[in-house]
């Protein structure tokens, strides 16, 4: 079953056109990696189909919903994390917790059992009322990513979300990425390390708004020719005209 569904989408900013008519589809509990070097239009057709920017042409479904006129019931089907990890560090982490869970909408009763087995889970019972600030990087990670799925939507959207945190760290917030597959929650992820794009069972590649490959990575790599999907990256990225 599709969860995103994109045919001919575009966005122009006057004469500039920033996605250039992309069709994909992005199955149920599916990793899908969505790459491209900077000014590919990656960012742009996040936006859109998180129901943050209109298109210009073109259509598109998230969770079922049209992105044109359903954007408010698009928000509240999905999750989004970036590489800030969109947490509030003079908040506890409790608190933290409470507000998103608020944003999302669950209700008082629902999020105080949530916010309970989100902490067992994650092994920070503990640190309930520790300020977000204080604690280390890669359980700041696993927290943000936890929030941005306590609604349990049906896709979660991951912004280069393991930006400037080690190899370890990283490999440990994909065991995260996993489980969530695993139960359903779709994975739509944008990242500058071409290793994890190895982790998706599926990517596409942008350049200069379009999609040039969609594929999963060995079947990339094969058609490539190349030992990695950093080969295959640095192979269309080079024939990009333009930058952010």
């Amino acid at each position: 079953m599709s969860v995103i569904e994109t045919d001919k989408l575009s966005k122009r900013f006057g004469s500039f056109t920033a996605v250039d008519r992309i069709s994909f589809r992005v199955e149920k509990g599916e990793i899908f990696g969505f790459l491209g070097a900077n000014g590919a239009g990656k960012t742009t057709a996040m936006r859109m189909l998180c129901g943050l920017s209109v298109p210009t042409s073109g259509q598109a479904r998230v969770a079922g919903y049209d992105v044109y006129r359903e954007q408010e019931q698009i928000k509240k089907h999905i999750g989004y994390m970036s590489q800030r990890f969109s947490l509030y560090g003079d908040l506890t982490v409790g608190e933290n917790i409470r507000l998103f869970g608020g944003i999302y909408g669950l209700p008082k009763k629902q999020l105080a059992g949530r916010t309970d087995e989100l902490l067992r889970t994650l092994g920070m019972e503990n640190e309930r009322n520790t300020f977000v600030s204080d604690l280390p990087l890669g359980w700041k990670q696993k927290l943000a990513f936890s929030v941005a799925i306590i609604h349990e939507p049906e896709i979660v959207f991951l912004d280069e979300p393991t930006g400037g945190v080690d190899p370890v760290t990283r490999r440990r917030f994909w065991e995260l990425i996993y489980r969530a597959s695993e139960r359903g929650i779709t994975a739509f992820v944008t990242t500058h390390y071409m290793d994890e794009a190895e982790y998706c069972n599926r990517v596409s590649i942008m350049v200069d708004g379009r999609i040039e490959a969609l594929d999963k990575p060995a079947a990339l790599k094969d058609t490539f020719q190349a030992g990695n999907m950093n080969e295959v990256f640095r192979a269309l990225a080079r024939k990009a005209v333009r930058n952010e």
